[in-house]
């Protein structure tokens, strides 16, 4: 397309309205699909509770999210008088930004990327980092006691599983030779027994993809480590002040950010957009890599939400304990463990 458009109008207008085009094919159906995993989640929830969720809003339910949208949107934005204008306005948007710009490197199949680019794992640690200033200027902005003290726990919480998150990046890295998630995805096609498309089952990385499936859970603050929102303690915790679509795009954006860890749990461990086994069956291949890479993140969501429904709220001190005094060395050891794998199996010791 890019080549295409260049013909017609330019270089530089042609890149210009390609790249802004596939931003769009990435950004509109993202958007779409937080609205539908709302109502997936919602869905989950009632079933394992025995209830039965949306189901009077459009057919089953389907457009329950969509009413949801169109409710804050039409209601008024409330500023607290003593609160900070500008920052209090512009935080939310900081936190839907930040969980957009990071499926710009996210590969939804072989060649499918908006930017292919060498360091895509380097690029979402360091774009989902910020994701914590949208919470803490939230909360400071505020001017109330609640929203600043779960802002706090939001800083504390992210960074302390961003630290072994980190750590489990660079296992994968070490395996697969390289930060650019597109090869990652191909380097695991037959990793195991040249039969399955997969690091998950490797015995070496399969404790990391289970650190990493709990690290990602606690990174986007869902139950049972929600602590920036504990009702008893803080209402509704950095969101407390905030109404309106202001409020709606720290929804947006959390969803957003889920959406993204399940892809990258899907990427780095599971095969990406590749079938599970690799075997010589036609049928198999027929399948577009897209909707293998769609339904297994869905299968992470659907443990997100089976969580969520199911694990009692953390402490914080336990929260802590987990990240700091669990997680890190465990990842930390594990990385010692892959570096001494790759070394005698791929790049060889000296005798």
């Amino acid at each position: 397309m890019t080549e295409y458009l260049q013909s017609l109008i330019g270089y530089e207008a042609g890149w210009f309205f390609a790249t802004l085009a596939l931003i769009l094919l990435i950004a509109l159906p993202l958007m779409l699909a937080v609205a539908m995993i709302i109502y997936a989640d919602r869905k989950i929830w009632a079933a394992m509770a025995l209830r039965r969720g949306p189901n009077v809003v459009g057919p089953f339910g389907l457009l329950q999210s969509f009413a949801d949208g169109l409710k804050v949107f039409l209601q008024e934005t409330i500023i607290p008088s003593s609160a900070n204008k500008g920052l209090f306005l512009i935080a939310p948007i900081i936190t839907f930004t930040v969980a957009l710009l990071a499926w710009a490197v996210v590969p939804f199949g072989d060649g499918m990327v908006l930017a292919n680019i060498n360091i895509g794992l380097l690029y979402i640690l360091a774009i989902s980092s910020l994701g914590v200033y949208g919470v803490v200027i939230a909360g400071w902005a505020s001017n109330s006691k609640y929203p600043f003290f779960s802002a706090m726990r939001a800083a504390a919480q992210m960074i302390s599983y961003e630290v072994s998150i980190g750590f489990i990046i660079i296992s994968v890295v070490m395996m697969a030779g390289t930060f650019n998630l597109s090869e990652i995805v191909l380097s695991q096609s037959g990793h195991i027994f040249g039969m399955i498309n997969a690091y998950g089952v490797n015995p070496l990385l399969f404790p990391m993809a289970v650190v990493f499936l709990i690290a990602s859970i606690a990174e986007t603050a869902r139950h049972p480590f929600d602590l920036t929102e504990a009702e008893s303690e803080l209402v509704a915790g950095y969101q407390t002040e905030y109404s309106s679509m202001s409020f709606a795009l720290f929804w947006l954006g959390e969803y957003a950010n889920i959406l993204l860890m399940c892809a990258l749990n899907v990427i780095m461990f599971w095969g990406g957009w590749l079938p599970p086994l690799n075997v010589d069956w036609i049928p198999w291949f027929d399948i577009p890599g897209i909707v293998w890479l769609f339904g297994k993140m869905f299968f992470f969501f659907f443990i997100f939400s089976w969580v969520m429904a199911t694990v009692p709220r953390y402490r914080y001190d336990q929260l802590m304990r987990l990240g700091w005094k669990i997680f890190l060395p465990l990842s930390l050891a594990w990385v010692v463990l892959i570096s001494g794998y790759v070394m005698i199996t791929k790049v060889g010791l000296p005798l």
